[in-house]
């Protein structure tokens, strides 16, 4: 990038979602080597800062390739080619990870590369909202003419949802799944069409869970996920096992009050609440830091999810404007799965806090994501700049 376009991009950077991005993912580290401390010692018998130092190399990475796609204008990936790879290479890791993938937790979802676990599902997620932006956006004028051209990337999203449901990973597959639909729907795409193909696909699934139910029954419905559901419809009943996690997240979040209890001073990261650096990190920054530490949380995550629909609602261009509605859709519905897991509103999915919680695939995910989001709002502001500035040109040549 030369110096001028350098300058330029630098001029029109959306500073204020980039502060808010990296401030909570600061706080996030914080969180992780306060909430994983005694984990990391009492469980895995290593140093006390053992997840802090791998969160904070995943932050490294993902702070160089936020800096990258902030810098790489985002039309790039609107590009037939570049689409095409997309296609081809996104279901190849997913296959991968089905036969040969690292199995925990009753899910096989990792595939180890030396001292790290990689999670393709989560990098799915971009994958396939970069694909059906650019697709639906290339085919605008199309759908209007031809609504059913919208049916091939349909089929597309529900092969890389199957691939993620048999791993099994069902809370990842919904967020895909509605992340998509999010995009399918702002598209010109044909309303009608689509309203009678999600009733297709409705009848599809059930014909299909009815076949195949005694096949796959006991892989996707196990006792684990099952227990879920008891845990989250009478977690006191249950305190002592299915509703455990939950009830302890209670605590947690009872012992905070207003001021908290003060940071690293937290009672339920001594071995009561279950992956406290991970899906319940919310429980424990409530419960050190309060409420003033939960609203410092949802405020920031509330402003880079607003200023995504708004960078696409002020972007002009088609693929800009999906791939800004994807983004932003992917990260609240992150959010509102996992504090609705932690206090009880929908059962627990597993789900991490976006930049808070602990995971490098899904930390690297979101820095890359939030990045090329940065550049659709940079782009949109130099392009009304640009715009008003020839408009005023124009004026003054007809004025003389």
């Amino acid at each position: 990038m030369g110096q001028m376009r350098l300058k330029t991009f630098m001029k029109y950077h959306d500073y204020p979602l980039i502060i808010a991005v990296f401030l909570l993912s600061l706080f996030g580290l914080i969180m992780v080597y306060s909430a994983s401390m005694i984990t990391a010692v009492t469980r895995f018998h290593t140093t006390s800062d053992y997840f802090f130092q791998k969160q904070t190399w995943a932050w490294i990475i993902g702070a160089v390739i936020f800096l990258f796609t902030s810098f790489v204008p985002y039309k790039h990936y609107a590009r037939k080619k570049f689409l095409q790879f997309v296609f081809f290479a996104m279901p190849l890791p997913l296959i991968y990870v089905l036969l040969f993938g690292h199995t925990a937790n009753n899910a096989t979802s990792w595939i180890k590369l030396g001292p790290v676990n990689v999670q393709p599902a989560e990098f799915a997620k971009i994958g396939l909202i970069v694909y059906l932006s650019g697709v639906l956006a290339n085919k605008q004028k199309k759908l209007q003419a031809s609504p059913q051209d919208v049916l091939f990337p349909i089929y597309y999203m529900l092969f890389i949802c199957l691939l993620i449901f048999l791993q099994p990973d069902v809370g990842t597959m919904i967020i895909i799944a509605l992340i998509s639909a999010a995009i399918i729907f702002s598209s010109a795409a044909s309303k009608r069409l689509l309203m009678k193909q999600l009733l297709l696909f409705s009848l599809i699934i059930g014909l299909v869970a009815l076949i195949s139910g005694p096949f796959i029954y006991d892989r996707v419905f196990t006792k684990e996920r099952l227990s879920r559901i008891d845990g989250f419809l009478h977690p006191f009943k249950y305190a002592d096992d299915e509703g455990y996690q939950l009830t302890n997240s209670y605590i947690a979040i009872g012992n905070g009050g207003l001021k908290g209890l003060g940071l690293g001073q937290s009672i339920q990261k001594y071995g009561y609440l279950p992956e406290a650096h991970t899906d319940f990190i919310m429980a424990i920054i409530a419960e050190e830091l309060g409420l003033f530490g939960v609203s410092f949380v949802l405020l920031l995550l509330s402003f880079i999810v607003l200023r995504g629909f708004v960078v696409a609602r002020k972007c002009q261009d088609a693929f800009g404007s999906l791939l800004a509605i994807g983004i932003a859709t992917m990260i609240g519905l992150q959010t509102f799965v996992n504090l609705g897991g932690l206090t009880g509103i929908i059962p627990i999915t597993g789900v991490t806090l976006p930049f808070v919680s602990y995971g490098g695939s899904s930390l690297v995910l979101l820095m890359m994501s939030v990045g090329v989001l940065a550049n659709i709002s940079a782009v949109t502001n130099y392009e009304k700049h640009k715009n008003q500035k020839n408009n005023i040109q124009k004026n003054d040549i007809s004025f003389s």
